[in-house]
């Protein structure tokens, strides 16, 4: 049975970096996409970046653009987000999600694991 952790949150100051990992256990994450939701306080759940089983990525939030990157190792089932010049508007609860289309498509993604929080803060 699929089984995903997220690791890597924790706090950091503003202009920061984190790098969030995805590892998955129990099954292979070959052949699905990829992504990350954050949920920041008092907030609706938001699509960040999903990668492609083959490398092809795509961001979801215009605000984490030039600042977040999806990458994958596909040796070590797992899927990272580099996120660096963090913002206190960037403190959430970030979440993996699943899509077995492979597609990168919003609708298709299905969040898992409990989610990691990033706090920025001064």
């Amino acid at each position: 049975q699929l089984h995903v952790v997220e690791s890597g949150g924790g706090l950091v100051q503003p202009g920061g970096s984190l790098r969030l990992s995805c590892a998955a256990s129990g099954a292979t994450l070959d052949y699905y996409a990829i992504g990350w939701f954050r949920q920041a306080p008092g907030k609706e759940r938001e699509g960040v970046s999903c990668i492609t089983y083959t490398g092809g990525s795509t961001n979801f939030a215009d605000s984490v653009e030039g600042r977040f990157t999806i990458s994958r190792d596909n040796a070590k089932n797992t899927v990272y987000l580099q996120m660096n010049s963090l913002k206190p508007e960037d403190t959430a609860v970030y979440y993996c999600a699943l899509d077995a289309s492979d597609s990168c498509r919003l609708a298709f993604l299905t969040v898992w694991g409990q989610g990691t929080l990033v706090t920025v803060s001064s």
